[in-house]
């Protein structure tokens, strides 16, 4: 049996319990039978491929290609997974550059087939830093299964320091937030937006996220995501709204249960 992450209690406890055991616990994991088979596999085969179309045929490499950027869900979709690999990243009507999803746009451009300077896949060093984002994020999803708050406080951590270092601006920045779908629930919860924020214009939702993250944040340019304090504050607010908000769905089932028992008994439903 694979080994699954303790994940003791939700909210702030169980995210320092996690942040503290991190180390031990993901050691275990990766030396689990199954990620050690495909990982090996993958790290011994990725340079004899050459194109799109010969990863996508092997169903063990894509499981881990896809696996690696968060898109596991998109296994059995191998001609649209084609389409976005071979489109690449450099053309402005590439696939992968109009998606909104941010994610297919990283996975094109790391494996490199559509772009000018070719495949990556022959670069020294190609499969293991593929295999190594396919750890991180094997473990977060195993993280979800006990506390899927907590697998998304492991995303911003890994991801948001990625962002910082771009040379972009603030609003593309933004953009790219939005446009991850994990990063972007974790910013809407922690600032307190609505469920309806993402039907707003796009330029009027990126002044808003702006606004609110630096009134309740701090957060003057994005460039301070590559801060642990800063990171550790969105994760905090994050994670503390969503066991408010856990409490009052309990809360609010409760009373709605009491009520209904009340009505039985008294015959009054």
């Amino acid at each position: 049996m694979s080994y699954q992450p303790v994940v003791p209690m939700g909210g702030l406890t169980g995210w320092a319990f996690l942040t503290r055991t991190m180390d031990s616990q993901t050691a275990a994991f990766d030396s689990g039978a199954r990620i050690s088979r495909d990982t090996a596999y993958f790290e011994q085969a990725i340079a004899d491929v050459e194109t799109a179309e010969q990863l996508v045929s092997d169903r063990r490499l894509l499981r881990v290609a896809l696996g690696a950027f968060g898109l596991q869900d998109d296994l059995d979709n191998k001609f649209f997974i084609q389409k976005i690999l071979e489109g690449g990243t450099q053309s402005d009507d590439a696939l992968a550059k109009r998606l909104t999803d941010s994610r297919y746009r990283d996975f094109a451009d790391a494996f490199g087939f559509g772009n000018p300077d070719g495949r990556r896949t022959a670069l020294e060093g190609f499969g293991s830093e593929i295999t190594g984002k396919f750890r991180d994020r094997q473990f977060e999803i195993a993280v979800g299964d006990q506390d899927q708050s907590m697998r998304l406080a492991m995303t911003a951590e890994r991801t948001l320091p990625e962002i910082a270092a771009g040379d972009s601006s603030d609003k593309t920045k933004w953009l790219r937030i939005m446009g991850d779908p994990p990063l972007r629930q974790v910013f809407e919860r922690a600032l307190g937006l609505p469920k309806n924020f993402g039907q707003l214009d796009l330029d009027r939702q990126v002044d808003i996220f702006t606004e609110r993250a630096g009134r309740q944040l701090g957060l003057d340019s994005l460039d301070q995501l590559a801060e642990a304090e800063t990171r550790e504050r969105i994760i905090e607010r994050y994670l503390l709204r969503e066991q408010i908000n856990e409490f009052a769905s309990q809360s609010s089932g409760s009373i709605a249960l009491t009520l209904l028992q009340s009505g039985s008994q008294s015959g009054g439903f």
